[in-house]
């Protein structure tokens, strides 16, 4: 006889860090009470977005008129490269890394955080 098949298991993306226990309630949005914890989760990740995006513009938006207002400045050169040249062209990537990098690890944070209090409002 053949053995039993095992069972088959989907994979649709990294293991969540879920907690053990009971499920966690849908929280409804068409009551007045979920429509609050939402728009909170929502407004603050809003914020988040808004901040970044802004710290974004004044860094890397602000460049060229750096260099417009201070011709000086673009005729600067680095390694070979123009100063202008080296910011916008490869200086830039790394910033915007780590300013992904930091967005995904805060909304997360606001993510677990509404996820706590969701707990806590189900005790």
């Amino acid at each position: 006889m053949s053995e039993p098949r095992p069972t088959r298991v989907r994979v649709t993306g990294p293991p969540r860090h879920v907690r053990p226990g009971a499920a966690r309630p849908a929280l409804d949005d068409s009551s007045t009470l979920g429509g609050v914890y939402l728009g909170s989760l929502l407004r603050e990740q809003g914020r988040l977005a808004v901040r970044v995006l802004g710290l974004l513009v004044l860094l890397v938006g602000s460049l060229p008129l750096v260099f417009h207002l201070a011709p000086g400045l673009a005729r600067l050169e680095l390694l070979g490269l123009g100063l202008a040249w080296l910011l916008l062209g490869v200086l830039v990537y790394p910033l915007l890394v780590v300013m992904g990098w930091r967005f995904v690890v805060r909304a997360e944070r606001n993510e677990r955080d509404f996820a706590d209090l969701m707990d806590e409002r189900r005790r």
